[in-house]
C-alpha cells in the first residue's frame, strides 16, 4: 500500500469502508444504497448529493473488485502523471459526468415507456405505482469514474502494451480502450436488462475524453496535461533498466578485453627431506659424480634454501 500514490490509495480504502458499511448496516435493517444510490431525478427519493455519494457504493464483492482493481492498476499511473489533486478532480468529475449521463439515458426510457400517462406499473405478477417503480431506478457503483481512468491511461500511453486475461499477447492501451467502448456501446443499445449500467460507463468516458481533450488545448487551465510528463514517467523506468543493462554489459566486455595477468611463476617443488638424504647416502657410498642431473638440481636447490 505505502507504493501507491495517495489519492489512489485513500479512493481505494473510502470504497472498501462504504462496502463493508453496507453490508454490516444491510444487517442491521438499514438501505445504505437507498440513501446514497443515485436516484432517477423525477423519483421521490432523488437529492443531488447523490451524484457524488453513488460512485463509493457497489452491489457486490465481484463489482467492486474488479472497479477497484482497475482503479489500482491505471489510477496509479494517471495519479503520478497528473498529480493526487488534479487526478481526484477527474475523477468525481467523470464519476458525476457518468450520473448525469445515466439519468438522461433513464429520462428517454421513462419517456419511451410513456410512464407519466399512468399512476401505476404492472410487474408481470404485482402491480406497483408508478412513483414507487420510479424509486427503483437507482444507480451505484464507481465504474462510470473508472472507465474515465482507463481512457485517461490509453490517451496518455496510447500505444503501451498491455496482457489482458484471456489473451495470450500483449494489446496496445488504445485498442483495448476502444474495444471498451465497443463492448459498452453494443450492450446499452441492446436495451436494459443485465442490471449494468452501460451508459454511465460511457459518459464517465465522455466526459474523460472532453476534459483531456480541453486540458491538452488549454494546458495552463487544467492539469498540464501532456505527452512529454506521461512519457516520463516510463521513461525513467526504461531509462533505469538500460543503465543497469549497460553497466553489465561494460563489465563483461572489460572482462572480455583485459588480457589476463600472467600467472605468477611457479616454484621449483621443493624436494623433500627422504629424497634430500637418499641423495647423500649415494654420495658416501658411490661420490659425487654417480649422481643424476636431476639429484644435482634437487641438492642445489636445497642449499640454495639453507
Amino acid at each position: 500500500m505505502n507504493s501507491i500514490p495517495t489519492m489512489t490509495k485513500n479512493l481505494l480504502i473510502v470504497n472498501f469502508l462504504a462496502f463493508v458499511a453496507t453490508w454490516v448496516l444491510e444487517l442491521r435493517g438499514i438501505d445504505l444504497t437507498s440513501m446514497l444510490g443515485l436516484h432517477f431525478f423525477m423519483a421521490k427519493d432523488f437529492h443531488l448529493y447523490q451524484f457524488i455519494t453513488y460512485m463509493f457504493l457497489h452491489g457486490g464483492f465481484t463489482h467492486i473488485f474488479f472497479n477497484m482493481f482497475a482503479l489500482w492498476m491505471f489510477g496509479a499511473v494517471v495519479e503520478r502523471v497528473w498529480g493526487p489533486q488534479k487526478f481526484l478532480f477527474y475523477y468525481i468529475s467523470c464519476g458525476i459526468g457518468a450520473g448525469m449521463v445515466q439519468e438522461v439515458a433513464q429520462y428517454v426510457n421513462y419517456m419511451a415507456e410513456g410512464l407519466a400517462a399512468y399512476e401505476s406499473v404492472n410487474l408481470g405478477g404485482s402491480i406497483m405505482a408508478t412513483a414507487d417503480y420510479l424509486n427503483l431506478w437507482t444507480t451505484i457503483g464507481a465504474s462510470g469514474a473508472v472507465y474515465a481512468i482507463l481512457l485517461a491511461f490509453g490517451m496518455i500511453f496510447p500505444n503501451e502494451r498491455l496482457f489482458i486475461i484471456p489473451f495470450p499477447f500483449p494489446i496496445k492501451a488504445k485498442w483495448l480502450v476502444v474495444g471498451y467502448i465497443a463492448i459498452e456501446l453494443f450492450s446499452a443499445l441492446s436495451g436494459p436488462g443485465d442490471g449494468v449500467a452501460h451508459t454511465a460507463h460511457l459518459g464517465g468516458m465522455l466526459f474523460g475524453f472532453i476534459m483531456i481533450r480541453y486540458w491538452k488545448k488549454h494546458p495552463g487551465n487544467g492539469t498540464g496535461f501532456g505527452r512529454s510528463r506521461g512519457q516520463e514517467f516510463f521513461d525513467n523506468l526504461k531509462r533505469r533498466f538500460d543503465e543497469r543493462q549497460q553497466h553489465s554489459n561494460n563489465n563483461r566486455r572489460r572482462w572480455a578485453d583485459e588480457p589476463e595477468e600472467p600467472e605468477p611463476p611457479k616454484k621449483p617443488k621443493r624436494p623433500n627431506q627422504d629424497e634430500i638424504d637418499a641423495i647423500l647416502d649415494k654420495i658416501r657410498k658411490s661420490g659425487y659424480d654417480s649422481l643424476t642431473k636431476e639429484e644435482k638440481k634437487k641438492l642445489f636447490e636445497q642449499s640454495q634454501e639453507n
